[in-house]
């Protein structure tokens, strides 16, 4: 009878804990990711301002330092936008994602060139605008002074120094793609 009660006593503090852990906020206002309205584990569903800030999200992040954790999605405005796999827009001066990243990444920073740094490590799917990106995989385009694409499904690179990864080689399979490496232009298709 005791071994039911804890087990039972287990399940009720463990339901507590994951009902508290998908706690979902409209707001969220922060200065670090500790000192802020909701804890970085809950889900922000609407906006968030903050000097710093890390949560998982659906929502406009506006900041110095925006940071997504888990599956996010929205527009975060920012210095520096970090995210674990994004689906929206980081817009600001430097961009990372860890794993996927479906959208746009770029930065008002140089005009239509976009931000100085957009970096996935993941899969890149649409469209990165910046001095240099950078990105696992690619099913996009990058627009830049320096594309590198570590494998590219199907994309399309604009710039000084476009370099992808899994290419066969100089104009092996022209016209559906180019080289691993290229000035102006490379693609592969």
């Amino acid at each position: 009878m005791c071994a039911y009660r804890s087990f039972f006593s287990f399940l009720v503090a463990f339901g507590t804990a994951v009902a508290a852990k998908a706690q979902t906020e409209s707001f969220q206002a922060s200065l670090t990711p500790d000192h802020a309205l909701h804890d970085r584990d809950t889900r922000i569903e609407g906006l968030t301002l903050s000097v710093w800030g890390e949560n998982p999200q659906t929502a406009v992040s506006i900041g110095l330092v925006n940071g997504a954790s888990g599956e996010s999605k929205g527009l975060s405005l920012g210095l520096v936008n970090y995210s674990e796999s994004y689906t929206g827009a980081q817009w600001s001066i430097a961009n990372f994602a860890q794993g996927d990243f479906h959208g746009w990444q770029g930065g008002p920073a140089f005009g239509l060139l976009g931000s100085v740094l957009n970096y996935t490590k993941g899969t890149m799917s649409g469209l990165q605008t910046g001095f240099i990106n950078l990105t696992g995989g690619m099913a996009g385009v990058q627009v830049g002074l320096i594309n590198y694409a570590q494998r590219c499904d199907t994309g399309l690179q604009i710039g000084l120094v476009n370099l992808i990864g899994n290419t066969e080689g100089w104009f092996r399979n022209f016209p559906n793609e180019v080289a691993p490496g290229m000035i102006l232009a490379n693609w592969r298709f």
